[in-house]
Formats: structure tokens, sequence, C-alpha cells
């Protein structure tokens, strides 16, 4: 009781609300920092990272000098080259706080997801999907693509869906690759855009899925794929996917993501999400 009274009881009296405000919002901070690590190839390193430091203080326990003298001057210089290694991991993560609710707030480009632009694109997409014309469509939202777009031809056409089906017509020059739209136009055709990251990723998938797929992990934009060996429509966000979609439930998940009604989680797809991957 009189340790209670001596050390205890003062030691909670003295703690204050911002004390745990501030050991609350920390504690955030470090679950995601964790989390987002664990889905990276950064883990391995820091497993590495540990190893190193137990090392320099089992040999400072020791008393072996040189080994010692060597880590703790490598460490010093270590935070450096941590920042030079984890540069994807880093850029990924404060893209992914960028696409958050807080980095919504100072967004102002709103785009308005006309109808008319989503039904010639539903239109396009029907016809393409009944021929098993290969397709891959990307709607730019908040964030610009021009940073991981390689090539492709500037179009910057009205959107219909006569242009669309003509373009992914095959052995015709604009049909390999991807249609870019912005501002509700076409903007680029023919663009090549970057692989899907995910080692898990069934090998049933071909480039224009792992494209759709990887163009989402590194910005907020929808992407859009008409399989040519099956003529299935799928859809692409935030590095997720959603196979088998009807033209109405296309329509519909279209209108919803691109007039920002829907929300998706980062790193889990939505509720939309995951009852209309089971049809």
């Amino acid at each position: 009781m009189s340790y209670l009274e001596t050390v205890v009881y003062p030691f909670i009296m003295s703690i204050r609300i911002t004390d745990v405000i501030d050991i609350v919002v920390v504690a955030f901070i470090i679950y995601n920092i964790m989390k987002f690590i664990r889905q990276t190839r950064a883990v391995q390193l820091l497993k590495g990272i540990g190893i190193l430091l137990v090392v320099m203080y089992v040999s400072d326990w020791l008393q072996l000098n040189v080994i010692s003298f060597i880590l703790i001057n490598t460490m010093q210089v270590g935070v450096t080259a941590l920042l030079i290694v984890f540069q994807p991991e880093l850029r990924r993560g404060l893209e992914h706080m960028g696409r958050s609710k807080l980095g919504g707030m100072f967004t102002f480009d709103e785009s308005s997801g006309a109808p008319n632009v989503i039904d010639e694109v539903c239109l396009a997409v029907s016809s393409l999907s009944k021929t098993k014309t290969g397709a891959l469509i990307v709607f730019e939202r908040d964030m610009r693509l021009n940073d991981i777009l390689t090539g492709g031809t500037l179009i910057n056409a009205n959107i219909s869906s006569e242009v669309l089906e003509n373009i992914f017509v095959p052995n015709t020059p604009l049909h390999d690759g991807a249609v870019i739209i912005r501002n509700e136009r076409i903007y680029m055709a023919s663009t090549v855009l970057p692989l899907s990251s995910n080692k898990k990723l069934s090998k049933e998938f071909g480039t224009r899925h792992r494209a759709a797929l990887g163009v989402t992990e590194s910005s907020d934009c929808v992407a859009l794929v008409v399989s040519e060996e099956t003529g299935k429509i799928s859809v692409m966000i935030d590095g997720n996917m959603i196979r088998n979609l009807s033209i109405s439930s296309l329509s519909m998940l279209l209108h919803k993501v691109l007039s920002k009604e829907l929300e998706v989680k980062i790193g889990g797809p939505s509720k939309f999400f995951k009852g209309r991957a089971k049809r």
C-alpha cells in the first residue's frame, strides 16, 4: 500500500490528457508504419538492421573494440543509406498519405465524372467484350500520371464509343497499350504502364491486368480491362481487382467511383468490391 501511495498514485495523477493523446498518436503512427512495411521488401532489410544492432551491443558488452568501432561508425552513416535503399517504399507511403481523406482536404481539382463519358465508355466496352478485343482504359483522378507513363501518342479527343473501339482494333498502330482519360477527354493512347509488384498474382493474368494493377498501386486512378482471351471485364482500383463485371455493374461502379461517392479503403477492397467480386 505504501508503494502504491508513494509511487503509483503520484505517477497516475501526473498524467495529463495531452500525454494520453501524445501516446495514442505515436502508437497509431508506429502501427501503420509497421503495417505498411510488412507488405514490402523493407521488412527483410529491417531484420538485417536488427541483427546488426544486437551484434553491436553484444560486441560492446564483450569489449570487442574493433568490431564495436566499425558497427558504431556504420550506424552513424546508415540513416542516409536507409533513405536511398527505402526510396521506393518511402515514396509509396507518401503517395498513400496523399490519397487518404486528410490528403483529400487539399485537393481542389474535382472531376465531375460526366455521365455521358461513362456511358460512352460502357458502350465501347460492351462491344469490345462481345468481340473479345483486348482493351486497357485508365481514368485519371486527382493524381496526374505523367511521371509513370512511358511512350504513347497524344490524342486529346472527345470521348466516344466509336473512337475507343477503333483505338483497340487489333494490328492498328494504337491498339497495344493503355488509353488515358483525363478531364473527360481521351488524353493519350498506346501508353506503357508499370507492371504490378504483387508476386502473389495468379499466372492466369496477362500483361494488361498486371499493368492495370501496377498503375493503381502507385496512383489513385481507376483502370478498366477487357480480356482478349475471355472478353471478361475487370476494374482495378487501389491495387484491388473486381472481375467478371456486367455492363450494368460496370456503369454503376464507374459512376460511384468517378463521382467520389464510393470510398475505397487503402490496402483492402470496399464492401462494394467484395460483393461484386463473388459474381
